[in-house]
């Protein structure tokens, strides 16, 4: 297949913003990806699955001088288109677009090639690396087009622009091979979080239905975790789940899938990346308290004072997500205890079609407990609202986060689902947000960017919902700092406009606020009052942020509670 096929495609989805269009697009031309499913990658700006976090490595910088070198400009001059169209797809697309016809193609890109090239941008390392990196990009940009210039820099930039979320991606896949049909939706869904792979998941629209009804976890690797919907009343979480119900601890710690394939343990995030290195210890608990040939667990790993014996806010022990050097001392300083709470997958066999209930006596027989090391979350099986009362009450008098209620008979299903497990803490206007832009500090912050624009999520879309410039510390022994921060965004601008910069969104906040009100100033249409940032949550993704569905709904509970 020639990328200019692919590049058609980009074009035509980037002419509209509507989901069903979108999907409409895709699915006439996905049936021509059989036999090569991996293509389906490249429509979402990537080259691998999405639980392979490899990256390009490719800097900006980088980028400008590839582009500098294949059209022979100085990389001055690039600079000067970027800072006009503020795109450096664009630029290379409009210098392309000036080339002479004879001097544009030396040979036809196909998508194997470009897809190949950009694959070994992610594996090259050691010395010697920016240039040979550099080669590749300059060699691509050679042979192509005004248009697949344009996306091949988007795409080594991480944006491409185009509007195609996951979601949207399953729908057409929902589309071109089941006729629509709405059961199929749910169960291509399904496939995809438990396999968390476009392509293995175009492979089984190939084969058919069948395909979709018993889809086989791999053990080794992330899948995306079931998430429970929030309720503010023991009554609401007891109709939901209905009764009896199993309720446990909710744990201020961050969650762990482990998965064991029988010769390596590793453990994900649940922005499915691998933080098998970061802790050991967790790796060596695991090999101590649990017997199996092979298996999958959801746990959440919480950090406690090793002296006083007690509990830390997740704060406390994130900077053992982000740190990747002196492991050994952070294990001493910053330990942890495992909570696992459920098993999808054993010696082989799937659990996750199990009820709830027969997956906890399953997780009994093959845990074994030791406190501050490795345990079973905390739970009661009851009917009785005076008892889970004083449960939840029992839980946040020993510091817990509040508890979480499951349907008994559940299976497990990625994702939030109503009916199957809800939580319930005390009420707290907070969501997470991912940070789209930011704008450099004034004062003792002056320098490094210390106000930041936060989105919620909206049909593969960010929309934002204010400016929050205040909750970050200025100490590292205090919790994340702003510097940290400011770091971390630094390496995601994709552009500059005078004061404000635009960042990839990858970074997770957690923020609290006094109330949600309409606003016509940020894209959402609404606004955060008083906004503060409590938590980075560097083991989180876009997935998990709040919709814009969730902000409209804090929007009417504020006008429920003014009307008291």
């Amino acid at each position: 297949m020639k990328y200019s096929d692919i590049v058609l495609i980009y074009n035509e989805l980037s002419k509209t913003t509507g989901k069903l269009e979108k999907s409409s697009i895709l699915a006439k031309f996905l049936p021509h990806f059989r036999g090569h499913e991996e293509y389906v990658y490249l429509l979402r700006g990537r080259v691998f699955a999405e639980y392979d976090v490899r990256e390009f490595g490719v800097s900006t910088q980088l980028v400008i001088k590839a582009i500098a070198k294949s059209s022979g400009l100085k990389s001055e001059k690039v600079v000067e288109h970027f800072r006009k169209e503020g795109d450096l797809g664009d630029v290379a697309a409009t210098l392309w677009s000036h080339k002479k016809q004879s001097a544009l193609f030396s040979k036809t890109l196909t998508a194997e090639h470009v897809l190949a090239s950009l694959r070994s941008l992610c594996v090259i390392e050691g010395h010697g690396a920016v240039d040979k990196k550099l080669n590749i990009i300059v060699e691509l940009l050679m042979n192509a087009s005004s248009d697949e210039a344009r996306y091949i820099i988007r795409t080594i930039l991480g944006d491409l622009r185009i509007g195609v979320a996951d979601a949207i991606l399953l729908d057409a896949v929902v589309e071109a091979f089941f006729s629509e049909d709405l059961e199929m939706h749910d169960k291509v869904r399904h496939a995809y979080d438990l396999v968390t792979d476009l392509s293995r998941v175009l492979e089984m629209a190939f084969k058919g239905k069948k395909a979709f009804e018993h889809v086989m976890l791999l053990p080794g690797r992330p899948m995306n975790v079931m998430l429970p919907v929030k309720v503010t009343e023991i009554d609401e979480a007891f109709r939901i789940c209905g009764k009896p119900a199993a309720i446990e601890h909710k744990y201020d710690g961050f969650r762990v899938l482990i998965s064991f394939d029988g010769k390596e343990i590793k453990l994900f995030t649940r922005r499915l990346e691998d933080v098998t290195k970061q802790f050991p210890d967790v790796v060596e608990h695991v090999k101590s308290y649990v017997k199996g040939k092979s298996f999958i667990l959801d746990s959440e790993v919480v950090g406690y004072n090793k002296e006083k014996k007690k509990y830390l806010p997740f704060e406390g022990i994130s900077q053992r997500i982000k740190r990747k050097y002196h492991i050994d001392k952070l294990v001493r300083e910053l330990p942890v205890e495992v909570v696992v709470f459920d098993v999808l997958y054993y010696n082989g066999e799937n659990s996750v079609e199990l009820p709830f209930k027969d997956r906890r006596k399953l997780l009994e027989s093959i845990v074994k407990e030791e406190r501050w090391k490795f345990k079973l979350a905390t739970q009661i099986v009851t009917d009785d609202v005076k008892k889970a009362e004083e449960f939840y009450k029992n839980a946040l008098k020993i510091g817990e986060e509040g508890v979480i209620f499951k349907n008994l008979e559940s299976t497990y299903k990625p994702g939030r689902y109503v009916g199957q497990i809800v939580k319930l803490k005390p009420q707290a206007a907070d969501l997470d947000l991912v940070i789209i832009g930011a704008e450099y500090g004034k004062g003792k912050r002056t320098g490094g960017l210390t106000s930041f624009n936060v989105a919620c999520r909206h049909n593969g879309d960010f929309l934002s919902v204010g400016m929050v410039s205040s909750g970050l510390k200025e100490k590292s022994e205090e919790g994340t700092t702003y510097k940290e921060i400011d770091e971390i965004l630094q390496k995601l601008v994709t552009k500059e406009e005078g004061n404000y910069v635009h960042v990839k969104p990858k970074v997770i906040v957690s923020v609290t606020y006094q109330n949600v009100q309409k606003s016509p100033t940020y894209s959402s249409g609404h606004a955060l009052r008083f906004p503060r940032i409590t938590h980075y949550r560097p083991e989180r993704g876009v997935r998990d942020i709040a919709s814009l569905e969730d902000i409209e709904k804090e929007v009417k509970r504020g006008i429920r509670k003014s009307e008291r």
